[in-house]
C-alpha cells in the first residue's frame, strides 16, 4: 500500500538533480491544461455605450453590424474548432510524452526525448485514439453531473501513464486498465492532491506564477503514484509485464 509522505519523499530525490528539466515539461502540461492551470476570469461589463435606442437606430445598427456579427461568429468557431483539432492531434500526444518523461525519471533515466515519444507512426494513432476516448468518456460523465466527473477523472487519471508504457494496449483496456488501478484508491489520490493545496496557495501569492513552481514536485509524485499503482496490479495478476511492455514477450516457435 503506497503512502503519501513515501512517494512524495522519493518525488524529491529526483528532483533534485532534474528540477529544471521536469519544470519544461510541467509547464507543457499545464498549457495543455493537465496541470493546475491558473484561472484568469477577465470579464469587462462595461457600462459604456448608449441606453436609449430607437427602434430604427437598433435596424440601422443591426443592418451594419449583423454582417459582422456573423463574421466573427464564424472566425471564433474556427478558431475553437482549430483549438480542438490541436489538443487532440498534438496536446493529447504531448500529454503522454510528457508522463512518460516523469515515470521514465522516476525508474532513472531523465531525458527529454521521452516528450517526443508519441510521435513515432507505430504508436501514434493508437495514443491519438485512446486519449481521444478517455477524454470522450469524461465529457459524457461531466455532462451528467459534476461529481460524477471528478470521481471518474480519478478512475481514467492512469491512462497517460499506460501509454507511456504500452501506447498500442489499445483504448478500452486503457481506460478498463486505469479503472482497475484506482479501484479503492480515488479518496486516497484526492487526499494525495490536497497535500499539495497549501504549496498551491503559497504559490499564489507570488501573482499565481509560484504555482507553476510546485508543478514539478506534484507531476513527479504523480509519477511515483503510477509506479506504485503498476505494482500493485502487477502483484494483484489485473496485469502482466508483457501486456505492460516491461519485458518482451516470450517467442513461441
Amino acid at each position: 500500500m503506497w503512502e503519501r509522505a513515501d512517494l512524495k519523499r522519493r518525488a524529491k530525490n529526483v528532483l533534485r538533480t532534474s528540477y529544471w528539466k521536469a519544470f519544461v515539461v510541467s509547464l507543457i502540461l499545464v498549457i495543455l491544461g493537465e496541470g493546475a492551470g491558473i484561472p484568469s476570469f477577465n470579464r469587462n461589463w462595461g457600462s459604456s455605450g448608449r441606453t436609449e435606442m430607437t427602434n430604427s437606430g437598433i435596424v440601422s445598427d443591426w443592418g451594419v453590424l449583423g454582417p459582422l456579427l456573423f463574421i466573427a461568429l464564424f472566425i471564433g468557431l474556427f478558431i475553437v474548432l482549430l483549438g480542438i483539432a490541436f489538443h487532440i492531434l498534438i496536446g493529447s500526444p504531448l500529454i503522454v510524452g510528457s508522463q512518460r518523461y516523469f515515470k521514465q525519471s522516476a525508474e532513472g533515466e531523465v531525458s527529454m526525448r521521452h516528450i517526443g515519444y508519441s510521435f513515432r507512426k507505430d504508436r501514434y494513432w493508437s495514443i491519438v485514439g485512446t486519449m481521444l476516448w478517455r477524454n470522450f468518456l469524461l465529457f459524457l460523465w461531466f455532462l451528467l453531473l459534476i461529481i460524477p466527473g471528478i470521481i471518474k477523472s480519478y478512475s481514467y487519471s492512469q491512462v497517460p501513464f499506460i501509454l507511456a508504457d504500452n501506447p498500442n494496449i489499445g483504448y478500452n483496456r486503457a481506460v478498463e486498465l486505469s479503472r482497475q488501478m484506482t479501484h479503492g484508491q480515488k479518496f486516497r489520490i484526492f487526499v494525495l492532491d490536497l497535500s499539495f493545496l497549501g504549496w498551491m496557495l503559497l504559490g499564489l501569492l507570488a501573482l499565481g506564477i509560484g504555482v507553476l513552481f510546485v508543478q514539478p514536485y506534484v507531476n513527479a509524485t504523480k509519477a511515483e503514484l503510477y509506479l506504485d499503482l503498476r505494482r500493485n496490479a502487477l502483484a494483484g495478476g489485473l496485469t502482466n509485464e508483457y501486456e505492460l511492455r516491461l519485458m518482451d514477450p516470450p517467442f513461441f516457435k
